[in-house]
């Protein structure tokens, strides 16, 4: 190899200095190469420069303290993330450097790629408080005449930080090179095995990093398993936090390549246009005995956050009852037990399945978030408020952050004409909360909904409340509740008390403002039914949860059905061999039962599937969900009475219907989207007869749904009276997420 370059008056390698006592000879100067051991700490104080300015990204407050806790969490509790990035990020370098093959020339055009993905960053950060994902980058594609527009107002400091960052690293990186003897980084005598060494060290590291990327978001594999070997700890309910936790580059990878599910052996077009004319017969059948459309009524899905019944939790005692109304309402109207799948968090899971009657059971154990896992990378994602207009007369409110499982970007997919938290541009009109507790509460939640109820036509409205959300932190004043153990020999710790009796009074309130909302709703002279669910049991009971025995009682809540006065459904209640046992995704199918609804062939396929399967979950454990995967065992499958069943031992026509459920499910998550374009997600229209349902049904060349970047010729759907094509920066820019106690899952 060469290891020392000749400084010439030709400027091609060095300095020419002019020898005044040598007649205008120019003194030649030559320079050492500089050693190797300096350019691997160069390489790698570059390397750590690079990681800290993507997380500088992500700490917008204190970023030297922040990326100081990144890299001591090494000793201080042996995490290595830190490590992990530098590898990742490293090899990128590497694969730049042997692509330019000059040091001095790779490293600052390394640096200024890392800090134009960090500015980026950071300004989706500080605008909606979500991290940049690869679905993002189909923008670039589709809208990128627009870049400018995102850039938030104030951000000159930014950019000239950058600037004198960029300049500082070009003036450093020129000054070494004309100090430095060796030119071509690889440079052997045999130019052949330079060629080589540098196409070897081109194509490992990118196989590597592409390798990794392509199975870090599948369980089970080696990217995934070295990852957590080192400390990856995934959570996926906040990205934001994730990349602070994990790594910027490691938040991104995970999204690069999700599993969804595994491909039906028999999926093809064939088949799903048979299932689509299968259900569209099975539609025509039930509707004949059904009087009602289901748009002509207004319908309210109320997921209230951890409500269960905490008597029914074993062991444990409460010295008076904190959800008596609820349990009244739950006697005169179609009501029952909901399986979970999560306990203590798993909110946006319970809400996705309710949303689209899919079933996390289906889903590979990789993917335990489909808002952040799978719905970003969707081009298809039909939800049951698609049902009230396409979704324009629809609306959701969440008192609370709007990013959290990235829900405005996914609700703006899922066609909500508005999203209402606590950040802009919808904000939610009422934020009291009670004594001390760091949450809206639920009265306030439910009359920023009554408020926006149209009583001149009809509409889809959704609320996630947050009061009864994790810590229970003693937060409210004259508690008169009381929890004991059932079980003198093994009373409750302190900590376990202290927690339930403050969830417990939460509940009573919760109640209280649950019953004064139906009685307001009752008032109304507009047709409207009520969904409402608990969406898991508070992770609280550490005494009831070591007993593993109690897992299904564990993850089950309570649910009802119920349809004001101006509802001709009002006062129903549908059988115990019905709606005793359910789960979230057939709760729209059982709400079309309650109202004696019409139904498209996918709610009469679910329908039908919760006639023979009454609830069905992934496998379920005792404790809070990690978010690195589902847990390990079999899927839970619970018959009319709640008990367990063995799904393999089920008659044909039970199999038959299951299989159907992965192909629909597959097909719309991560197939061809073969049903997109046929009635099977549709509502009936007046006097059209199965013949005509069949021929909706044919179908043209299917589009592969997941990963796929949207037509940039078809217009988004509009979100918000606030937000338009032409966006700007005052549309990008979000206020400041109010504070909150701290950035738990939900």
């Amino acid at each position: 190899m060469h290891d020392a370059g000749v400084i010439s008056d030709t400027g091609t390698s060095g300095d020419g200095i002019d020898d005044p006592g040598d007649s205008g000879r120019v003194r030649l100067i030559e320079h050492r190469p500089l050693p190797w051991w300096f350019y691997v700490v160069a390489f790698l104080v570059v390397d750590a420069v690079a990681v800290g300015l993507l997380q500088w990204s992500v700490w917008t407050v204190e970023p030297l303290r922040g990326f100081g806790g990144f890299i001591s969490k090494m000793w201080a509790s042996g995490q290595f993330q830190f490590a992990l990035n530098m590898l990742l990020l490293g090899m990128v370098y590497l694969v730049l450097l042997m692509i330019v093959n000059r040091f001095w020339t790779a490293t600052p055009l390394f640096l200024s790629i890392v800090g134009f993905c960090a500015v980026a960053e950071r300004f989706k950060v500080g605008a909606r408080y979500e991290t940049i994902k690869p679905s993002d980058l189909g923008f670039l594609k589709s809208d990128a005449g627009n870049m400018a527009g995102f850039i938030p107002s104030g951000s000159g400091r930014i950019f000239m930080n950058a600037a004198i960052f960029f300049l500082a690293m070009v003036v450093i990186c020129y000054s070494l090179r004309h100090r430095d003897g060796r030119r071509r980084f690889v440079d052997f005598d045999d130019r052949r095995l330079s060629i080589t060494t540098r196409v070897v060290l081109v194509i490992m590291p990118s196989l590597f990093v592409g390798l990794f990327a392509a199975g870090l978001g599948t369980t089970g594999s080696w990217s995934n398993s070295f990852a957590q070997a080192l400390g990856d700890s995934p959570k996926l309910w906040d990205s934001v936090e994730d990349a602070q936790a994990n790594g910027t580059l490691m938040g991104f990878a995970r999204f690069v390549n999700p599993k969804v599910m595994d491909e039906p052996a028999n999926y093809s077009q064939a088949t799903m246009k048979a299932i689509a004319k299968k259900y569209a017969a099975e539609a025509e059948t039930i509707n004949k005995d059904r009087a009602v459309n289901m748009q002509d009524s207004t319908v309210i899905m109320v997921l209230s956050e951890s409500f269960s019944d905490p008597t029914r939790v074993p062991g444990l005692s409460l010295n008076k009852d904190p959800m008596p109304n609820v349990r009244a309402i739950k006697t005169t109207t179609t009501s029952g037990r909901m399986l979970s799948a999560g306990y203590g968090g798993g909110t946006a899971n319970m809400e996705f399945m309710a949303m689209t009657g899919l079933s996390m059971a289906n889903f590979d154990a990789s993917l335990s978030s489909p808002y952040q896992q799978l719905v970003p990378k969707l081009t298809w994602t039909p939800t049951f408020n698609q049902l009230w207009n396409g979704g324009k007369d629809s609306q959701a409110f969440h008192p609370y952050e709007s990013s959290m499982y990235s829900r405005r970007e996914n609700y703006k997919k899922f066609g909500f004409a508005h999203f209402w938290t606590l950040n802009e541009p919808d904000v939610i009109a009422h934020q009291d909360r009670i004594d001390s507790s760091p949450y809206v509460r639920d009265s306030d939640a439910y009359q920023s909904l009554l408020e926006k109820i149209d009583t001149d036509k009809s509409q889809f409205l959704s609320v996630l409340t947050m009061q009864n959300h994790m810590n229970y932190d003693n937060w409210y004043n004259d508690n008169e509740f009381k929890a004991s153990s059932t079980d003198p020999d093994s009373p409750l710790g302190l900590d376990e008390t202290t927690q339930i009796q403050t969830y417990a009074k939460g509940m009573e309130y919760t109640d209280q403002a649950t019953r004064s909302f139906l009685d307001q709703l009752d008032n109304i002279s507009k047709p409207i039914t009520v969904i409402f669910y608990g969406d898991h049991l508070p992770g609280i009971y550490a005494s009831a949860s070591s007993d593993a025995n109690n897992s299904v009682a564990l993850h089950e809540t309570d649910y009802f059905i119920w349809s004001n006065k101006a509802s001709q459904s009002h006062g129903t209640k549908l059988p115990d061999s019905t709606s005793a046992i359910t789960s979230p995704n057939y709760f729209m199918a059982q709400t079309a039962e309650h109202m004696n609804a019409k139904v498209s062939p996918y709610l009469a396929f679910l329908t039908e599937l919760h006639d023979k399967v009454p609830a069905l979950e992934p496998p379920v454990v005792n404790q809070i969900q990690s978010w690195s995967r589902i847990p390990d065992g079999q899927a839970l499958y619970l018959d009319r009475k709640g008990n367990r069943v063995d799904i393999t031992k089920a008659d044909k026509a039970t199999q038959e219907l299951l299989e159907d459920y992965r192909l629909i499910q597959y097909d719309i998550t991560d197939g061809e989207g073969y049903l997109k374009d046929t009635a099977f997600m549709s509502l009936p229209r007046e006097n059209r007869s199965v013949s005509q349902l069949e021929a909706e049904s044919e179908m043209p060349e299917g589009t592969k749904n997941a990963a796929g970047v949207p037509d940039p010729t078809i217009a988004p759907t509009e979100f918000s009276d606030h937000d338009s094509d032409d966006t700007d920066s005052s549309k990008s820019a979000a206020a400041t997420p109010t504070p909150a106690p701290s950035r738990k899952e939900e």
